[in-house]
């Protein structure tokens, strides 16, 4: 076997990650349906349809789990504004923020009830993210979103207040579902659903930010 053949069929670190990824989506579905106490690796590992052994050998306990899980979650939530730089433009960056978040919220509902559930008991195993990895990041995007107000770009906003409203209306889609529904009477969501919510949040915080909608 050459060694062009074994680097198309035998590839550890991809099969690392895939099985990581597997666990973590596992993860997910587990501690949504039982939370943290409830759920235990063996479900999880049965879940993934992985031996036991196989997910610790990824994540010591379950703890490590739930942690890899939120890292994970918020990894996705925000890597589309992590890279955005001031000479960026406003408008399209936010525009692809909100998007994004609403996508990610027809995509992978369970991961923002699991981080409201989270939240709402008070963060005990999220703290030490909150105080560190959250602050830092967005006290680094709020600091992109005020360069682009002093240089006359968009209107005077608080950056943080911003980062906050668009987390939180992005997010209600996925955290409260059930509510949505019944009052638009709808058995289930569409696409078009979200769609539509994306052109209407964009819609609303760009010009809140004295921004037009890239065309």
């Amino acid at each position: 076997m050459t060694t062009k053949t074994r680097s198309k069929t035998y590839r550890p670190g991809r099969i690392r990650e895939r099985n990581r990824e597997i666990i973590l989506a596992a993860a997910e579905q587990e501690f949504a349906q039982h939370g943290f106490r409830g759920a235990t690796i063996q479900d999880i590992a049965e879940r993934a349809e992985l031996p036991k052994s196989n997910v610790l050998y990824y994540f010591s306990n379950k703890k490590e789990i739930y942690g890899a899980m939120f890292d994970d979650i918020l990894s996705r939530w925000n890597a589309v504004f992590t890279s955005v730089a001031p000479e960026d433009d406003p408008a399209t960056a936010l525009t692809a923020f909100i998007r994004t978040k609403v996508e990610l919220s027809r995509t992978h509902p369970l991961a923002s009830r699991l981080f409201a559930m989270e939240i709402i008991q008070g963060a005990p195993f999220l703290m030490n993210h909150l105080r560190g990895t959250m602050r830092d990041w967005v006290r680094g995007r709020a600091t992109v979103i005020q360069q682009w107000i002093d240089e006359g770009r968009m209107a005077q906003v608080d950056p943080v207040q911003l980062i906050f409203l668009i987390w939180s209306s992005t997010q209600h889609y996925a955290d409260f579902q059930v509510q949505i529904l019944m009052v638009e009477n709808k058995a289930e969501y569409e696409k078009q659903d979200f769609d539509h919510a994306a052109d209407f949040l964009t819609s609303v915080i760009l010009r809140g930010c004295g921004l037009d909608i890239p065309t």
